[in-house]
């Protein structure tokens, strides 16, 4: 992805219960100040607890603009304009340097390495340090009681046309008037 080194930050919390975002975006933080970016880029969310919580805490904890759900980033000389999603289409905003970027999936298309390219990134220096090394409080918030399937939904039905819609959401469902 062109990284020129890494930073690995290692823990024997869970990860999907124990280090929860807040801890996170406090550990971030600190490596923020010593490396002091111009933009910092995350993931949206999560695939464990599917908070997306992390980046806009990030932004918080550090005073940064953020925008969240990015699919384009440009550089406009001291300034990002960021093309993000919205429920309607998208919006383009810009923000400040240093900013925070939380990224959507349709931001980049990853090459796949080559295996020059793999054997380069062998010799990458990675830095790994441990997350209690930070001197963060890392003490979970909140604890999950219990975890359950959604109760199982009746089948849909197919209606001929939009006049059936219509008349079953009117006469059926009573969502429209």
């Amino acid at each position: 992805m062109g990284a020129d080194r890494g930073i690995l930050v290692t823990t024997d919390m869970r990860i999907d219960q124990e280090l929860q975002p807040l801890s996170v975006a406090k550990i971030l933080a600190k490596i923020v100040e010593e490396e002091d970016p111009s933009l910092v880029l995350l993931g949206k969310q999560s695939i464990d607890g599917d908070c997306a919580q992390t980046g806009p805490m990030l932004a918080g904890l550090l005073n940064w603009p953020q925008v969240t759900f990015a699919a384009s980033v440009d550089v406009d000389g001291d300034k990002f304009r960021v093309e993000r999603e919205t429920d309607s289409g998208t919006e383009i905003l810009e923000v400040a340097s240093p900013a925070l970027v939380t990224c959507d999936l349709r931001l980049n298309e990853p090459r796949y390495a080559t295996l020059p390219n793999i054997m380069k990134a062998k010799k990458k220096k990675i830095d790994t340090r441990a997350a209690e090394d930070f001197g963060v409080d890392l003490t979970p918030r909140y604890e999950i009681l219990e975890v359950v399937e959604p109760a199982p939904r009746e089948a849909g039905i197919l209606v001929e046309d939009v006049d059936q819609l219509v008349d079953k959401l009117k006469n059926e469902a009573k969502v429209i008037g």
